[in-house]
């Protein structure tokens, strides 16, 4: 496994390239988008496992590392969520074929169900920080508000975390005093320590303060000392993250022809997305490139309604269908464009490319 590791690490952008030929490759597969045939998507979850396996192996690179005072998740919960992602069509095809359209919402359920938990689990480790990619990408940048001698979740500054009244800890200014005398009787190379030397030794162990553990953001602690920005926050995340869950057990209640999981859907992505915006409005709260990127990325996530049933059925379609009649004649363009339709209508069919979970 090592040598394996090494290899990709070694060869990642050939790995790379060779990865994003083979997934592209699959939708070009016969049958891709059949109901009865579970090969193409099996080949697909596999590829795609091995990517994000190959990615995970990339990302923990020693030398990549990004210098970070909280100790780092032990469990791969990024690698976990990516295999999830990858495996969760191939599961929705086989319970299509061997239980039917109406039986197969209950291992999607189940599916949505596992990516909460893990989601949930990643979110109450990282200290609450915003998931980026739901989670598939580590959220490691520093926020502006950060401190050498703190870590604050979600991007929120703690106040008073300064030392003494200019900023500055006068008592490690003592200490690396002591540590520069220290150095000095070092350089001297003496045969064996004098008597004043081992007395500045003894009083610079003493008065350089020991390395101090940082302490990961709980719950409580958001709560009571952000008050209700800590809250809404947190309802916002907690929102994005069930909000697949919720449309599923929605579609298995009522039915993907009905407007009622589509509507609640929107609903709790609205809210959420209000939570969040209402939050980063605050001057107590600065989001970093990333999640300000990520925040983008949601926004342009609720362009899947439009794929949606009852809204693709009813529109979306009838608007595919007459673009591709318009452009048939044209040569080449047409072709391309009745490829084009064909490949958004199967894929519409699936629910797990459609979810934007």
């Amino acid at each position: 496994m090592e040598a394996y590791k090494k290899w990709v690490r070694r060869n990642k952008d050939y790995v790379h390239s060779l990865e994003s030929l083979a997934n592209g490759l699959t939708w070009l597969l016969p049958e891709r988008f059949s109901a009865s045939e579970i090969g193409p998507e099996a080949v697909t979850a596999i590829l795609g496992i091995v990517t994000a396996i190959n990615e995970h192996i990339i990302d923990t690179t020693p030398t990549q590392m990004f210098a970070d005072p909280v100790k780092p998740n032990s469990f791969p919960y990024s690698l976990c969520i990516s295999a999830i992602k990858d495996l969760e069509t191939l599961v929705e095809v086989a319970a299509q074929h061997y239980y039917g359209d109406d039986k197969k919402w209950n291992f999607i359920a189940v599916t949505e169900a596992t990516k909460v938990l893990v989601r949930l689990a990643l979110f109450r480790n990282s200290g609450y920080k915003m998931l980026l990619h739901g989670g598939e990408t580590p959220n490691i940048e520093k926020h502006l508000g950060f401190s050498s001698s703190q870590h604050n979740g979600g991007g929120f500054q703690k106040h008073g975390a300064h030392h003494g009244s200019n900023g500055q800890n006068p008592w490690n200014l003592e200490g690396r005093a002591l540590s520069a005398l220290s150095r000095f009787g070092e350089n001297a190379r003496m045969g064996s320590d004098p008597v004043w030397l081992r007395g500045v030794q003894h009083k610079q162990a003493i008065m350089e303060p020991p390395p101090q553990m940082i302490e990961r953001p709980s719950l409580s602690m958001i709560l009571s000392e952000k008050g209700v920005q800590g809250a809404l926050f947190l309802m916002g995340e907690v929102l994005f993250i069930t909000r697949p869950l919720i449309y599923v057990l929605l579609i298995r209640k009522y039915g993907i022809r009905s407007w009622i999981p589509w509507f609640l859907s929107l609903a709790v992505d609205t809210i959420g997305a209000g939570f969040l915006t209402q939050v980063t409005k605050s001057r107590d709260y600065h989001l970093t490139a990333s999640e300000q990127d990520e925040l983008k990325r949601r926004k342009l996530l609720w362009a899947l309604y439009l794929m949606r049933d009852p809204f693709f059925s009813k529109y979306t379609r009838q608007r595919l269908q007459s673009t591709e009649k318009l452009l048939e004649p044209v040569p080449i363009i047409g072709l391309l464009t009745a490829k084009i339709v064909e490949l958004v209508v199967g894929a519409q069919t699936r629910y797990t490319y459609m979810s934007g979970s």
